[in-house]
């Protein structure tokens, strides 16, 4: 006996017992047919069993309701394939011909082949019913086998009607959500344009009378600065809410690229540095010991900063500090930080930080703002694969940071051959100009370095695409290298601009970006970029592209000039 007082043998007897007893009932079950007749009998699935050979040996009462045969017209009679759409049967021997480098012929053999090796398989096929008509079915086919031998194949389908029209009332509904996003963004687009017409004008002038002779008076003065505090703030409202537009439709685009974070970082205190001394707040930047690069769009990431720093300033206390910071996460990320001194946020207030038109009740306070500009940044951190967050203390103050991936500092793809090889010169010895339009420093010097081993060309630099567009008419340059994403407008844009322009339309223009998925491509070489060619910057496709530029450059000067000579 066992401590429980229970005889173990008795206890083992009967666990054979109760084991035996349910061996006996699956085979009284299955001798009594309920199974088969479950299966033969359910309306919800066409079950269809064949032979070896794939002819129809069972076709029960659900195959027979979806398909509109009777079992006694396809038994023995035909095979499943002579029921599916014949093209979709072919296509699929085709698929699985490429998949597996084995030629199978259309027909039953495609439906079985992966079964007949074990493989369990399911797919989607048209099924023809009787009458003619179609529907799509969801089809599991298996092996039937006895010992080693296959004995026939069971086929398990499902009427996929319902889902299919799910999917493409789906489907419908996205298109419209679609169209109605382009929709938007193009009147939120065209808006802009039509605000910033006038608002140019009442801006201008505006000016205009404050610096004109005679000087207005105190009483006028006090006007116009109220008129240009206005422009100024409706302008950052049109911006800003043209930008959140642009990201929420997802049109809004970023060109990734290494990008030095001391310059941006310099770059950035240079247009914060004077409102926070006019404030009375001092800023402090942590030095960067090491050369620093990130991974981030040049114009954007400036952007995510210059809000986070005015903002510091705009929420600060008067004497009060700012302090960028800066810390590696891990080997592949940094984080900067930007901390203030100012009143802090409450838990409430946190929670509702990124809401769009939400001041957190800071709406009657003296400190102008949208509401909108902490939400543009947040998406335009995530679109750029980082994340950003902030700490608060109420009384001491706020941290905002932002964490962005590390990057490799830029450089050329040199090929084996390209080492020590001599500088290309052209049989035409004539000088040529390139233009380079590139905010981003390290990628100016890239190709500053490229061309100098050219003694046939020389480079001119612009670092926003205004400039480039005044360079380009100014100087004429045989040939153009733009860079797609820009500070003002993009290289698109300028592009356009330079078509459009009878002086300019012939000059080969180049896109030299960051944005290298294959649709950013097309779209590139749709708009009318001559070539597009994709950083890290290979040097012989790069010299390529201008010889080849450079020829089309030569021949359309050629032809531009035959009008002079004949009125000469």
């Amino acid at each position: 006996m066992s401590k429980t007082g229970i005889d173990p043998h008795l206890a083992l007897a009967a666990g054979a017992a109760a084991r035996a007893s349910e061996s006996s009932r699956q085979n009284a079950l299955l001798k009594a047919g309920a199974l088969q007749n479950a299966i033969l009998n359910s309306a919800s699935f066409s079950i269809i069993a064949t032979d070896e050979h794939g002819i129809i040996q069972l076709f029960n009462i659900g195959a027979e309701r979806m398909l509109g045969y009777s079992a006694a017209e396809v038994v023995n009679r035909i095979r499943p394939s002579d029921i599916h759409d014949p093209q979709e049967v072919k296509a699929r021997a085709e698929a699985l011909s490429l998949e597996l480098d084995t030629p199978i012929a259309p027909g039953f053999e495609a439906l079985a082949f992966k079964a007949s090796r074990e493989i369990e398989d399911s797919y989607e096929l048209t099924y023809i019913r009787k009458d003619g008509s179609r529907f799509p079915a969801m089809v599991s086919i298996t092996a039937l086998r006895d010992a080693d031998r296959i004995i026939g194949y069971l086929l398990i389908g499902a009427d996929n009607s319902a889902r299919k029209l799910a999917e493409s009332k789906l489907n419908q509904a996205l298109a419209v959500a679609e169209e109605a996003n382009r929709a938007k963004s193009d009147f939120l687009s065209g808006m802009s344009h039509e605000l910033r017409t006038p608002l140019n004008a009442i801006l201008g002038f505006t000016q205009l009378i404050e610096s004109g002779s005679p000087s207005p008076t105190v009483a006028q003065k006090r006007n116009l600065d109220q008129i240009l505090k206005a422009g100024w703030y409706l302008l950052e409202l049109i911006n800003e809410i043209l930008d959140l537009a642009l990201i929420e439709s997802g049109q809004l685009t970023v060109s990734r690229e290494p990008v030095s974070l001391l310059e941006v970082t310099q770059e950035c205190r240079a247009m914060v540095e004077s409102q926070a001394h006019h404030r009375g707040v001092t800023m402090t930047f942590a030095p960067l010991p090491d050369p620093c690069f990130i991974n981030a769009d040049r114009t954007r990431i400036k952007q995510v900063l210059i809000n986070l720093l005015f903002n510091a300033v705009k929420y600060n206390r008067p004497g009060g500090m700012i302090a960028v910071e800066y810390a590696l996460c891990d080997p592949e990320s940094i984080r900067i930080s930007v901390r203030d001194t100012g009143t802090g946020l409450t838990p409430e207030q946190l929670a509702q930080l990124f809401q769009p038109f939400n001041r957190l009740g800071r709406e009657g306070g003296k400190e102008e703002g949208t509401g909108i500009g902490l939400v543009v940044t947040k998406r335009l951190v995530e679109i750029m694969g980082g994340r950003i967050g902030v700490d608060s203390t109420v009384g001491v103050g706020s941290v905002f940071w932002v964490e962005v991936g590390v990057a490799m500092a830029p450089k050329l793809v040199f090929p084996a051959e390209e080492a020590g090889a001599p500088p290309r010169v052209t049989p035409d010895s004539r000088l040529r100009t390139v233009l380079y339009v590139e905010d981003n420093p390290a990628n100016l010097e890239l190709v500053e370095q490229l061309i100098a081993r050219r003694t046939d060309l020389r480079l001119l630099m612009a670092a926003d695409g205004e400039t480039g567009v005044e360079f380009a008419r100014a100087y004429l340059p045989e040939l153009i290298l733009m860079d797609i994403s820009l500070p003002g407008i993009g290289g698109i844009e300028a592009m356009q601009i330079l078509r459009a322009d009878p002086s300019t339309a012939h000059i080969p223009i180049i896109a030299l970006s960051a944005n290298a998925v294959p649709r950013d491509i097309a779209k590139g070489l749709k708009a009318g970029f001559f070539n597009y060619l994709t950083k890290p910057i290979k040097v012989n496709q790069f010299m390529d592209a201008l010889d080849a530029a450079l020829a089309v450059s030569h021949k359309a000067s050629a032809v531009t000039d035959e009008p002079r000579k004949d009125q000469a």
